[in-house]
């Protein structure tokens, strides 16, 4: 990676940790990877949030460009949800960031040698 150390707030990183600061922005884009869903069927799966924290989420994320709302003209009025092109592009970071929760969650293996971050980041090893 490049070192950004003198001008951080270039840093393609911070710019991601923006995006996806929110405790739910992950869990949303993961359902919405699964297909379109209206306001209603987001809800129910995540009853932990409130409606008003989800509203800003989504509306965060449709800020961003990563989510799409379709609003449409009846009686009552119905509101999808979707990834757009751009969103769809972050489904692999999602499934690379799942990839690496499990093997962080698993049970550690007693006697096994634990790599040194210092021996893996040191070039001259690499």
């Amino acid at each position: 990676m490049k070192d950004y150390s003198e001008e951080i707030e270039n840093c393609p990183l911070a710019s991601v940790q923006k995006i996806v600061h929110g405790k739910w922005t992950m869990v949303i884009i993961y359902f919405l990877s699964q297909g379109t869903l209206r306001f209603s069927e987001l809800k129910r799966k995540l009853p932990n949030v409130t409606e008003a924290n989800l509203t800003k989420e989504l509306r965060a994320l449709e800020e961003y460009g990563l989510v799409h709302r379709e609003v449409y003209r009846e009686v009552p009025p119905r509101v999808e949800y979707s990834l757009t092109p751009i969103g769809i592009k972050f489904i692999p970071v999602l499934e690379a960031l799942e990839q690496w929760a499990i093997e962080y969650n698993a049970p550690v293996v007693p006697d096994a040698p634990v790599p040194s971050l210092l021996i893996a980041t040191n070039p001259a090893t690499l």
